[in-house]
């Protein structure tokens, strides 16, 4: 059985077109914030924060080269796949990030958004 796994750009990357800057992901932002908030609820499902440079390796293995943008929750066989999940060959994900929090909530009990 495969996990869900959850695809977050790492906090703090570095952008070369801005020399000596650091950087978060606003979309990658809430959910790092709901993932700090209970995470005894994290061992539960796979967690990949990749670099931002392009290409991203991991996500490619994940997904495919087209399919890069992050955050990008892509779906195990532990869990029914929401209607709503993009489809890319036999691979399931969902890229939005109110939705990836509902999913979270939802399949592992972290809190809603209210």
């Amino acid at each position: 059985m495969s996990r869900d796994l959850l695809l977050l750009l790492e906090p703090g990357f570095t952008d070369p077109a801005h020399p000596g800057e650091r950087f978060i992901c606003p979309h990658s932002a809430p959910i790092e914030g709901l993932l700090a908030s209970d995470p005894a609820r994290t061992v539960r499902l796979d967690i990949k924060r990749v670099p931002f440079a392009r290409p991203r390796p991991d996500v490619i293995a994940a997904l495919d080269e087209a399919h890069q943008s992050l955050p990008t929750l892509v779906f195990g066989d532990e869990h029914p796949i929401p209607d709503d999940a993009q489809a890319l060959g036999d691979k399931r994900f969902i890229t939005d990030t109110n939705r990836i929090l509902e999913l979270l909530a939802a399949r592992y009990g972290f809190p809603k958004v209210h």
